[in-house]
């Protein structure tokens, strides 16, 4: 399963200080009905945003009802990222 979506880029600003972008509700459940999950609920994926690609794993938000897609510094610095502006990213599931 390949996704491509835009969101925004935004800052939790808890520990850490992590940057994620939330995937649309409807992609969330396609994932969330499909894929076994798992520690947290987590869903390992292959992320682009632009030139960059990268693994890394998917993470539900009970709040959001969606899931949450982390976004390294790496990338973000890459990439020319910053928080509120919108992102396109394309997701394939890591089966």
């Amino acid at each position: 399963m390949v996704f491509t979506f835009t969101a925004p880029l935004w800052l939790w600003n808890g520990k850490g200080a992590w940057h994620f972008v939330t995937l649309p509700q409807d992609e969330s459940s396609i994932i969330r009905m499909a894929v076994p999950r798992r520690g947290w609920g987590s869903v390992r994926v292959k992320a682009r945003v632009g030139e960059a690609v990268w693994s890394t794993s998917i993470f539900p938000d009970s709040k959001a009802g969606a899931y949450l897609l982390p976004v390294k510094a790496e990338i973000r610095n890459a990439e020319g990222l910053a928080v509120g502006e919108p992102v396109t990213v394309t997701l394939s599931l890591d089966l």
